[in-house]
Parts: structure tokens; sequence; C-alpha cells
């Protein structure tokens, strides 16, 4: 079933192929079984599956989210008063092969929160899920995502964060696994002195296709957007980033600032960038860059000086591009998890 998803908010030119995506769907059961691999690792008493379905001003698109609310077989809502370490793991297997999940979290203290998405088999899975974060007046939340899914699999995910006075709310995204991985993330500044920062690492072996948009929106004065991507495709692989800084009436002293960088690990790998700026706001400041490239030939040569193969050299060179940012994930386990898998998934 050919799905068109992931608008961008602002139109560009058809020729650019980047207003959105077209992806073939697999068909999922009328009736969804429960999903019984989830692993909820919280001290939270705040936690309910009284989820509001309030529309998302983005999204992966309208059919995605109507299937999210109306199908929806993992739904969790939590409250965090306290100072509070969250995790969240699902693991896909051969008899949990569809997860439809509806995660809302209302941020009052600290709150550092892991989401992860695994697969033990080589089946085509289906994911399709919305996270809202709600950063309440001088709130800190750390969010880390990370993407394991198998290459035959459907990962679509929809971020959408509210950020009030003096919040300061950041994600750390690894986004690996997946034949199609789409992923739709909204920040929404309304606070003075609102923080929000994304790290991105991704990706692409094979055939895989990654589309990621990013849109940020500055309403309140003095608020900081940074978006930050690290990439590399190798195979057949294509990533489609599209990044939207929007700095709303209002926003004086607002700072915005989006870079993707991609490695191009083959002649036949496609990087396709769309960063934009915004602005109906004359006191703001904003940067965006992109850039794509094989790896530097000097730097290969060098390495493989030392004795290591051309694959080990490109290898080292792609997980030192990554690491600063995978250095944030808080799990030292999950650092390394993540590192063995960009190694395990470069050989293939």
């Amino acid at each position: 079933m050919n799905i068109k998803i992931n608008e961008t908010p602002v139109r560009t030119a058809r020729n650019f192929r980047i207003n959105n995506i077209t992806i073939d769907a697999p068909e999922i059961p009328e009736k969804l079984e429960e999903f019984k691999n989830i692993e909820i690792k919280t001290l939270s008493t705040n936690c309910t599956e009284n989820v509001e379905n309030v529309p998302f001003t983005y999204g992966i698109g309208t059919k995605q989210e109507e299937q999210i609310n109306k199908l929806a077989n993992h739904k969790a809502h939590i409250k965090i008063e306290k100072k509070e370490d969250i995790k969240i793991i699902y693991t896909f297997d051969d008899e949990n092969r569809y997860l439809i999940n509806n995660l809302e979290f209302v941020v009052n203290n600290d709150a550092n929160i892991i989401i992860e998405y695994r697969s033990k088999t080589e089946l085509p899975c289906y994911h399709n899920g919305k996270i809202k974060v709600i950063a309440k007046n001088g709130s800190k939340a750390k969010i880390t995502i990370v993407n394991f899914l198998n290459i035959a699999s459907t990962h679509l995910e929809a971020v959408e964060n509210q950020i009030e006075d003096n919040a300061d709310v950041q994600y750390i995204i690894a986004d690996i696994g997946g034949k199609y991985s789409i992923t739709n993330y909204y920040a929404n500044l309304v606070g003075e002195k609102a923080k929000n920062e994304t790290k991105t690492i991704y990706l692409g072996i094979k055939d895989q296709i990654k589309d990621i948009n990013y849109i940020a929106e500055l309403r309140g004065e003095k608020t900081n957007m940074k978006m930050d991507l690290q990439g590399a495709l190798k195979d057949n692989s294509v990533k489609k980033f599209k990044g939207d800084i929007d700095f709303k009436t209002g926003c004086k002293k607002g700072k915005g600032s989006e870079n993707d960088a991609c490695m191009l690990l083959s002649d036949t790998a496609k990087s396709i960038a769309l960063p934009m700026l915004l602005c109906t706001e004359d006191d703001v400041e904003g940067q965006h860059s992109t850039s794509s490239g094989k790896a530097d030939e000097k730097e290969l040569f060098y390495i493989m000086s030392r004795g290591l193969s051309h694959k080990e050299a490109i290898k080292l060179i792609v997980k030192a591009k990554f690491y600063s940012l995978i250095e944030k994930i808080s799990e030292e386990e999950l650092r390394q998890e993540v590192i063995d898998e960009i190694d395990r998934r470069l050989d293939q």
C-alpha cells in the first residue's frame, strides 16, 4: 500500500523531491494483538494509559495519526514530579511484529528518558508511534531514542514538544534500523528562555531510506534551538533531511542553528538536505549548514598506513564522526551497544 507522508511545512520546488515521501507501507491487521515484549523501568506512580489524543501540529500524516489514536497497542502517560530515570524497551520478534504506541510525558522536574526499538526477528516489522513531551517551567528533560530495528522493517515516529519558560529539552537520536525510517520532529518553544537541542546520528546501508523532517517554532523571548545531524550512507541507501527553524513574532533575541553533515561511503548512496530559516521577527540570530562527501583520502591513507584495512579505516572514521553525539547517551552499556551495532551493520 503506497502512502504519501512527512510533508514539509513550507513547499519547495518539485525538482528537489523533498516535500514528502511515498513509501510502500505494509498492511496491518484490523485488530492488533497486545504487544507483549515491553520493558518499562520507572519509579513513577503517575503512569497511566490516559493519553489525550490531541492532534499533532504536524506529525507523519493524518491517516497515520488516526491509526495511532484508534489502534494503539501500547499507551503510556507519565507525569514526572521528581528527578527520575525512565526506560522503555520494545522488542520485536516473530510473534510481536506490529507496534503502534502513543507516549506522553509531562515533565515538572528533571527527567532522563530512554526509548529503544529492537529486533529479535528477520521478518518485516511495523512501528507507528507518537511521542509528546510537555516540559513545564524550569524543567529539564533528556530523551534518548534508539532505533535498532532490522532492515526489513518500517519505522514511523512523530515527536512533538511543548517547551515552557526556562525549560531545557535535549534529544539524542540514533537512527540505524528500518527499511524505511521516517521521523517527524516538532518543537514548539513557547516560553521565555526555552531551550531545545537535538543531536542525531543516522546510518544507511543497502536499500535503507531515511526521511528526517525537523521543525522548530520559536515564540518566546531568548529561546534557543539547535539541530545537529551526523550521518553516513553506503550501498544504495538514501537520506532526505528537511530542517525548518521558524522565528515567530515575539521571539526577540532568539537563536537557532541547524547542521547536517553526511559521509557518502559509496557512489550510489544519495543524500539530499534542505535546511530552511523562516522569520517574522527582527532581533534574532539564525544559522544553517549542510555538507556531504566521501571520506578524506589523506585521512584514509594515514589510518591505513598504521596497518588497518580500507574497511576498518572507514569504520574508524565513521565512529569517530559519530562519537561526539554517542557520548551524550547517559548509559555506558547503551553507548557501547550503539557503537557495536554501527560496526556490525557497516560489515554487512
